[in-house]
């Protein structure tokens, strides 16, 4: 009672500095120590002490806001006495206050230098003596702080022993409710209640709740002992704080990660029937338990749904020339794939709304089917996506995995769009043949939804569970044989083939990329190496036989690096690689032509060959000899080249007098059919003609051209039926050197893929029967008639017993056809 007298004895002014202060209500008789670091607060404390030390403390709404306006300071505060002052080094002041009587703010006079304020006081109205309920406030608010003490809370003895010995309840109220920590926004609230019994009752409203939160805090703390050990420290600890948070309802972390999901959620753009699925899950996930295992599978999910680019997309380039230019700078030739690209990019610009195209590009390896796509997705301005479905066996590869498995993931289509940023990338499925099945489904069939333009408009991912729209995306697949394909998905692309280079085509794409590509790669300059046409072309013959460009690029990075060595050992000087000096590098030739035959042979033909590296040349050779008419085939032949032989061999039989042959020419022979390299399995239809033809030729002992290749599925008849790869087969005969080559007539309009360089050094002639084959291949055909015998008088016989021949002539035994061809 004799500090209120003494407080308002007291002369305040009116108009006082302001002194706004953070994370602390100042109370009335309260003493505390301030630290003053801001400088219009600095300024205010200067001029209290010039005064009558006398300060305006008000506690600011914000605690992190540096320059307080009017608005954001509370209105009712404290009038404080400054007791002490100490600058520390800093630059700071320490000032010791006192708190005197509570004020309000009637208006602020100035902000600079320091905020200063018009004040009124603020009259509390007096207790009423000897008041039963003040009497019992005052009693149970000693309990209760005496109980919360006893409960562990920190409270200072002094204050314990004036609280005993105050009566008042006003003054009760704020010494208690300075020392129980209470929120800033709860102190306040208790300065700003003028009557004292109100404020008492709110003070004993808190220490009531502080009480149940201290008894629930024991009891965690008596359970989580019980079973407590070295492993569980860390688990208990978490729990007491949990528990801590949801008495006081701090659970400020979770909720920020709840409104910031649903922030990300709502700014995806996603389409209204996913956002409504991702809010619902939204949802569940609020009122899990944070530790519970389903929660963090759907944390992920969630961050699925967020990261994949629902509505995000890349604005196409439609500038046609430039997009032609790009394709032409990035690849030599292809002109049928830049044509059909040009083609999709012109359609696109006279429809804005069109499906996505699916491309497959055929072809063997080392042509440059993965980098035409990278090239296809800068012309168009689209990101680009590569994966590889080489030996993938697993269905959820593609589609995804259930969100019941532990660790499950969307499939890789889902996660090349999330890598891509947008929904409508260049994506592209590498090695799309070598995909597997096994007990865990077909990645293939899981496909045919992806690759149809007509459903993957709504491609469902078994993880994501949501339709995603993916004809906007342009898939391309790679594949270097097609039969491996299944039909269906097969039926879905459109199927662009890309044959080997010919030797001008690879002179010119390794005078264009590959030479300075690997000069770059291997620390070197063109200043310091070069090389000649005739060194290119050196080892595009003789060190390199393949359609693609690799084992080429492969041998030029070896030159490349023979000649770093050298630099590195300080023989620096120009290099030119000529023709003479590829062997010094590279050592050896690989690849001679030793297949060319010096002369024509009799049952020996070129036969061409098409492979998944590329077109190949087989030499076949067939050889009859004496024997019991068995027949041998050699050189790991398939089923369809042991067929193709049966057929020529029976074709053969049935022409065999327009053959000169006799009837019975297979008596007492044996065939032997082989075709060299034989560690290399071979199989295939179009080595039909070869077989027929070496066989023809074996028989009637008439050679074969060496400069004519053949290739050609035979009948029973006679008739030469159409192959494939014909590009391919092809070029591997101009790889060999021969001048003729035999096709199918029916393949004629085929002819337009291949290279005119290449046609202008070949003679192609088209067959429609074996005997047009037989016509080129043989060095004369039809083969001679045999020479007859003389005839010679015939003896005297009865003529009761002549036989006459009726329009043949009947050849004696023994004066046919040999087993060795001759007459």
């Amino acid at each position: 009672m004799e500090n209120r007298q003494e407080t308002e004895e007291l002369n305040i002014p009116d108009v006082l500095p302001l002194l706004p202060v953070r994370d602390v209500v100042v109370y009335p008789y309260m003493i505390l120590p301030l630290f003053v670091g801001r400088e219009i607060s600095i300024n205010a404390v200067d001029y209290a002490l010039s005064k009558d030390r006398m300060i305006f403390l008000a506690t600011q709404r914000d605690v992190g806001d540096e320059e307080p306006t009017p608005e954001g300071i509370y209105q009712v505060g404290t009038v404080a006495m400054i007791m002490r002052m100490l600058k520390l080094p800093d630059g700071r002041v320490k000032i010791l206050v006192q708190g005197l009587t509570k004020a309000r703010v009637v208006e602020y006079q100035a902000e600079k230098p320091f905020y200063s304020v018009r004040i009124e006081r603020v009259v509390e109205p007096a207790a009423q003596e000897n008041s039963l309920e003040a009497e019992a406030l005052i009693r149970t608010v000693k309990e209760e702080l005496g109980k919360i003490v006893a409960l562990g809370k920190a409270v200072s003895p002094e204050v314990m022993v004036i609280v005993e010995n105050m009566q008042e309840p006003g003054a009760l109220a704020d010494l208690v409710a300075s020392n129980i920590g209470l929120k800033v926004e709860e102190a306040q609230g208790l300065l700003e209640v003028i009557d004292p019994l109100e404020r008492l009752r709110r003070v004993n409203e808190y220490l009531n709740k502080e009480s149940e939160l201290l008894n629930m805090q024991a009891r965690i703390q008596s359970a989580a002992k019980e079973e407590m050990g070295k492993s569980q420290r860390e688990y208990y600890l978490r729990e007491q704080l949990r528990a801590i948070q949801q008495e006081l309802g701090e659970t400020d972390a979770r909720s920020e990660e709840i409104a910031e999901l649903r922030k990300s959620i709502e700014s995806a753009k996603m389409p209204q029937t996913v956002e409504k699925e991702a809010l619902k899950q939204l949802g569940r996930l609020e009122q899990m338990h944070p530790d519970a295992a389903e929660a963090g599978m759907l944390r992920t999910y969630l961050d699925w749904l967020v990261d994949i680019p629902w509505s995000k997309s890349t604005k196409d380039s439609l500038e046609i020339n430039r997009a032609s230019d790009i394709l032409n700078e990035d690849h030599y030739f292809l002109e049928k794939v830049k044509e059909r690209i040009l083609e999709f990019l012109a359609v696109r610009k006279l429809k804005k709304k069109m499906k996505g195209p699916i491309l497959c590009f055929l072809g063997p390896p080392g042509v440059g089917k993965t980098s035409l796509g990278k090239s296809i997705a800068r012309a168009m301005g689209r990101k680009f996506v590569r994966i590889s479905l080489g030996g993938v066996r697993d269905e959820a590869e593609v589609r995804g995995h259930r969100r019941t498995y532990v660790g499950a993931l969307p499939g890789r289509i889902i996660q090349g769009l999330k890598q891509a940023g947008s929904n409508n990338p260049v994506f592209m499925l590498d090695e799309l043949d070598k995909l597997g099945s096994d007990f865990r489904g077909d990645p293939s069939s899981a496909l045919l939804e992806v690759l149809d333009p007509e459903q993957n408009n709504s491609f469902s991912d078994h993880y994501i569970n949501l339709p995603f729209n993916l004809s906007n995306v342009m898939f391309i697949a790679t594949a270097n044989q097609i039969d491996t394909v299944p039909g269906p998905l097969r039926d879905r692309m459109e199927v662009i083939q890309l044959s080997g280079y010919t030797e001008e085509e690879k002179l010119g794409i390794a005078k264009r990329y590959l030479v300075p590509r690997q000069i770059k790669e291997n620390g070197i300059s063109e200043e310091i190496v070069s090389f000649t046409d005739d060194a290119l072309k050196t080892v595009i013959s003789k060190y390199t036989r393949e359609a693609g460009l690799r084992n080429l690029e492969r041998e030029i990075g070896s030159i490349c690096r023979k000649v770093a060595r050298k630099v590195a050992e300080g023989r620096e000087k120009h290099f030119t690689i000529g023709a003479g000096a590829v062997a010094k590098y590279l050592g050896p030739p690989k690849f001679l032509r030793e297949e060319e035959m010096d002369k024509n042979e009799v049952g020996v033909v070129t036969g061409l060959a098409w492979t998944p590296v590329g077109g190949e040349v087989l030499f076949v050779e067939a050889s009859v000899m004496k024997g019991k008419g068995g027949m041998t085939l050699t050189g790991q032949l398939g089923d369809v080249m042991k067929e193709s032989v049966q057929a020529a061999l029976s074709y053969i039989r049935t022409r065999a007098t327009d053959l000169q042959l006799a009837e019975d020419f297979l008596s007492g022979l044996d065939i032997h059919v082989h075709v060299p390299a034989g560690a290399i399995p071979k199989d295939g239809p179009s080595a039909g003609v070869t077989m027929a033809t070496a066989l023809v030729s074996a028989f009637t002992r008439i050679p074969v051209k060496k400069d004519v290749a053949m290739t050609g599925e035979i009948t029973l008849r006679g008739k030469v039926l159409p192959i494939g790869g014909l590009k391919e087969k092809i070029l591997a005969a101009a790889r060999l050197g021969v001048t003729t080559v035999v096709i199918p007539v029916q393949n004629a309009k085929d002819l337009e893929d291949v290279p005119k360089t290449i046609l202008k050094k070949l003679k192609i002639v088209t067959a429609s029967t074996i005997d047009e084959v037989l016509a080129v291949a043989l060095e004369s055909y039809p083969p001679p008639a045999p020479p007859q015998p003389k005839p010679t008088k015939p003896p005297k016989a009865d003529s009761s017993k002549a036989k006459i021949g009726r329009g043949r002539i009947v050849v004696p035994p023994g004066k046919g056809i040999s087993a060795e061809g001759k007459a």
